[in-house]
């Protein structure tokens, strides 16, 4: 195990994924039915095994999400929201967890990220990917709207857009009622991590510290790939710039 006796990193605001800025989205998935991909769950928190059958009639917003990913907990204040108000109108609201890192697809973590975040919805543990893949998903977070015959009709990718994402909860709730539901939507104030970016002095790219994906890496002598390294910090970190120092062993 590696030994840390210093990190250092220069950040001028929190990073910012694809949700931020303009990126390519994966095909649609509109008109398509991919509840059954629940049954590829590794496990559940909050909730026994859902399936499709049990969720005919119920619209359902499924959520992709995983718990070190900013973007994601910056979101889930909103999701909560949404569940707490509309679960007596017809909504049920998933979280599928779907890990970024093999640290995340430990259950106790997940389990300790939930209760950390007041999430009572249920979560289910996406570890094998089985249900990223039904949904041909590609972002976290990502939301799917799914009406009460079982068929995606929104997707949202990334944060933001939350009036418009309740508005169309709103929308399918009606269909599937018959009855309006409040035109309002959530007034949500997330705090610390869950706090919105301030997308007007957004200067820092998000940080990855595994050498496939590592950018501005400053410590002498760059990283040494999968092996023990003695790191030193150099002399000045430019913004951005992150450095290690002590004994590591950098991972892809």
């Amino acid at each position: 195990m590696s030994i840390v006796t210093a990190v250092a990193v220069v950040l001028s605001s929190m990073a910012v994924q694809a949700s931020l800025v303009e990126a390519q989205e994966p095909p649609s998935i509109v008109g398509s039915s991919p509840l059954p991909g629940l049954a590829g769950a590794t496990g559940w928190i909050n909730s026994p095994p859902l399936t499709a059958k049990q969720l005919r009639g119920k619209v359902v917003l499924v959520d992709f999400w995983t718990y070190s990913c900013i973007n994601c907990l910056r979101a889930v204040p909103y999701v909560r929201a949404w569940a707490d108000k509309y679960k007596d109108s017809g909504l049920v609201v998933i979280g599928v967890h779907t890990p970024e890192f093999d640290f995340e697809g430990q259950k106790p973590n997940v389990e300790k990220a939930v209760k950390k975040f007041g999430i009572t919805y249920p979560v289910a543990l996406d570890s094998n990917q089985a249900i990223w893949n039904a949904f041909h998903n590609e972002y976290w977070p990502a939301h799917y709207f799914i009406d009460a015959k079982g068929k995606v009709r929104f997707e949202h990718f990334g944060e933001g857009d939350y009036d418009q994402s309740e508005r169309w909860i709103q929308q399918l709730l009606k269909e599937a009622n018959a009855k309006p539901t409040p035109a309002s939507t959530v007034s949500v104030h997330g705090q610390g991590v869950q706090a919105a970016a301030d997308v007007s002095d957004v200067r820092s790219s998000e940080t990855y510290v595994g050498y496939a994906r590592a950018e501005q890496f400053s410590s002498p002598g760059g990283i040494k790939r999968d092996t023990e390294h003695l790191y030193a910090l150099p002399d000045h970190l430019r913004l951005n710039e992150w450095a290690l120092a002590g004994k590591w062993v950098d991972g892809g």
